[in-house]
């Protein structure tokens, strides 16, 4: 089976993106980040690719009079890659119907709590887990899930708890989260890579590995 070929959209620090390039080092995923694309110039993540010589591009809204010409040069480029699968990695910028649908299920995003809960529309980064504390919950975590044409509704990959701490601050909760991020993300891609999901309505199954 060849390796999957990935385009990484990203925005920040690049940690995801770093997970995946460690495990494909490690052997552990059978893929290859062909490029990623940020939404922001001098983000670490870049750098994170350019050490590994991954091709890198920015694409900034704001460089574009209007979205469908900003998303038109992504999928333009995620194309010329000829990518297998879109991997949103800390990418904080909702897409519209038209790019999902370029990519009609072969895109998935890690989302930084348990969803349904603390997701959709201002849930990113941060926010999510200073919503977290201040809702009281007692158990939080990270979602991989497939990317529909809603902000985080499609349907669920994989998911993963943690527990909140009575002296936990946003920070310190979106650290031990993170960590969770790091290997869901990865799993998530090596399901898919091994045609191992099969999304039936709002459920994803997971078929068995084969001995």
């Amino acid at each position: 089976m060849p390796a999957l070929k990935l385009g990484v959209l990203v925005s920040g620090n690049g940690t995801n993106l770093q997970a995946i390039i460690d495990s494909i080092k490690s052997g552990y995923l059978k893929a290859a980040v062909e490029v990623v694309v940020s939404s922001r110039d001098g983000v670490y993540a870049l750098e994170r690719a350019k050490n590994c010589g991954i091709r890198t591009f920015v694409v900034r809204p704001e460089d574009h009079g209007r979205a469908e010409e900003y998303e038109e040069e992504m999928i333009k480029l995620l194309n010329w890659a000829g990518v297998d699968l879109v991997v949103l990695a800390g990418f904080i910028k909702v897409l519209s119907p038209r790019f999902v649908r370029a990519f009609s299920g072969r895109i998935i995003n890690i989302h930084p709590s348990l969803i349904p809960s603390f997701c959709g529309k201002g849930f990113y980064g941060i926010r999510v887990h200073r919503a977290v504390l201040e809702y009281g919950v007692k158990v939080t975590g990270a979602t991989v899930h497939f990317v529909d044409e809603g902000t985080d509704t499609g349907p669920i990959i994989l998911q993963k708890a943690v527990a909140v701490e009575d002296d936990d601050t946003p920070e310190s909760l979106a650290a031990r989260v993170l960590k969770v991020e790091h290997e869901l993300l990865p799993e998530a891609i090596k399901l898919y890579a091994e045609n191992r999901l099969q999304v039936a309505g709002r459920r994803v199954l997971i078929r068995k590995e084969e001995l």
